[in-house]
């Protein structure tokens, strides 16, 4: 569906809710279009604080704090989607009608419960998804088992990011105690994917239904959590095509407005998989920063504002990599004392285990990636607990 709406001119109020870094980010590239920067959040610690024009520190479920947020901004956008319900409610019945709301609480909604995601993207029948299954109760878990087959992952429907509320389950003793400790029910469980790599894709849409894609990625996950990415992903261009055609249609079937990484799998047969989507910008898509005119933040606050949507262009190959915990913040220095090496930095000041400090970008001319050996001598000490030492 077209929304013809008119662009908002500079100066114009972009509502954000959730203050981590990738609303930190958005607010950047909003102040660089000449827009202004409202952050909901909860904490005034959050990253994204310290770059707003204006902070609403409240609870996501403060009716009251929400209103006088909507009432305040021009468009209100999201930079996670784990919202809780009743605030995604309030929002569309009784707010929308102070501004716009991009992507639409539809796609949230969608996308924050692994249930209704699966049951949309099955309901492509274009879109290649692993097998899976809805699992309420001990009768569907067994039929789970029956279907899928040891070994397979169970996971909660909602509040899973970065291998959170999942298992992994080999036999029955595994199934019963997983099936017993990850909450909330209900579960989802998948298929495990024999995967030759993982892939994504960060596509783009306008308001006026303008889809633009990013190259195709390829990334590198330790413990359950993003560490390295590599653009543009080593594929045949035909994978690459295909992988950016299902972020496509995917993105139309949404009516998205707005950006969405598409996380998917490439089996070792050469087929695509999709594995999960989110409907705001994406770990993934961070390489974009520094290869590209115009990066993943400037095209969401285009799309979500009404504006022209450039093409989605590269200018350098590059790496991403994930500055994770006190153990990468240890390499700090040896990273802002290399030649090449483009930190971007979170705000966050205490580097718990396993907490997503920041990145750092590495560029390389237009059609030169090196191989894992080149990108393991070209980071040293930065590539040693990726898959690429396997």
């Amino acid at each position: 569906m077209m929304d013809k709406t008119p662009a908002l001119p500079p100066g114009s109020v972009i509502g954000i809710i959730g203050g981590g870094q990738l609303g930190r980010m958005s607010a950047i590239a909003a102040a660089k279009l000449g827009f202004k920067v409202h952050i909901f959040t909860q904490s005034v610690t959050d990253p994204a604080v310290d770059v707003a024009h204006n902070v609403t520190i409240a609870s996501y479920n403060s009716t009251n704090a929400l209103k006088e947020f909507a009432q305040a901004v021009d468009v209100i956008t999201f930079e996670f989607e784990n919202i809780p319900s009743d605030t995604l409610e309030y929002l569309t019945h009784d707010c929308s009608h102070y501004c716009f709301i991009r992507p639409s609480i539809y796609v949230l909604q969608t996308t924050q419960d692994r249930f209704k995601e699966k049951t949309f993207l099955t309901s492509q029948t274009s879109i290649p998804l692993a097998p899976w299954c809805f699992v309420t109760d001990q009768t569907s878990l067994s039929l789970a088992v029956e279907k899928l087959g040891f070994p397979f992952i169970l996971k909660t429907s909602r509040n899973g990011y970065d291998g959170k509320g999942q298992r992994y389950v080999r036999n029955l003793e595994e199934l019963n105690t997983a099936f017993t400790d990850l909450t909330p029910h209900p579960l989802i469980a998948e298929s495990v994917v024999d995967f030759a790599c993982e892939l994504s894709v960060m596509v783009v849409r306008s308001h006026d239904g303008i889809l633009r894609c990013f190259d195709t990625v390829q990334n590198y996950h330790w413990h359950g959590v993003l560490d390295m990415t590599l653009a543009p992903a080593p594929l045949t261009e035909n994978i690459s095509t295909e992988a950016q055609n299902i972020a496509r249609t995917i993105a139309e079937a949404l009516d998205l407005i707005g950006i969405m990484g598409v996380e998917m799998f490439l089996d070792r047969t050469g087929h695509l998989l999709v594995n999960e989507i989110a409907p705001r910008p994406h770990n993934s898509g961070h390489w974009t920063m520094d290869a590209c005119p115009y990066d993943q933040f400037d095209m969401h606050i285009r799309a979500i504002a009404g504006l022209p949507l450039p093409h989605a262009v590269r200018h350098s190959d590059a790496i991403m990599k994930n500055l994770i915990g006190p153990e990468d913040m240890a390499l700090l220095p040896r990273v802002l004392q290399t030649q090449g090496f483009i930190p971007h930095l979170y705000g966050k000041s205490i580097a718990r285990p396993g907490r997503k400090m920041g990145h750092v970008n590495v560029l390389f001319p237009f059609g030169s990636l090196p191989g894992s050996l080149g990108i393991r001598n070209t980071l040293g000490v930065l590539a040693t607990k990726t898959a690429l030492e396997k």
